[in-house]
This record gives structure tokens, C-alpha cells and sequence, in this order.
């Protein structure tokens, strides 16, 4: 099946079919999620993160561990 095809399906289903479509896609493909914006949710999760206006005093920031 092509991606024309599918699109094509998707448009004909009811409202509430293209909803659970779109939500099934959001939670199993983060393809579209910046990796920039991956790497900084796991530095929150990790505590890697401090305030404005400790990093504008001229604090360093936490060292970051890199992600592979």
C-alpha cells in the first residue's frame, strides 16, 4: 500500500477514527520530536537544569553526560 493510498483512507474516516489514528502515531513515532528537544526533556529528568537567573550570575552549568 502506498502512502497515497493510506492518506486516502485516513480521509474517509469518521472523525473520531482519525483521532485515534493521529493519537496512536504521536505515542509510538517521535520521529518528528527534535532531537535537541529529546536531549533537553532527559536532562530535566536527569535534574540537569538550574534557573535563569543562576546561569545569567555566570554560574557554569551542570555537566551533561552524552547521550549515544
Amino acid at each position: 500500500m502506498s502512502v497515497t493510498e493510506i492518506i486516502e483512507q485516513f480521509k474517509g474516516l469518521p472523525a473520531n477514527e482519525r483521532a485515534q489514528v493521529a493519537k496512536y502515531v504521536v505515542e509510538h513515532d517521535d520521529s518528528w520530536v527534535p532531537e535537541s528537544f529529546k536531549q533537553g526533556m532527559a536532562d530535566a529528568e536527569a535534574g540537569r537544569f538550574v534557573d535563569m537567573e543562576t546561569v545569567l550570575s555566570g554560574a557554569p552549568p551542570p555537566s551533561r553526560k552524552r547521550r549515544k
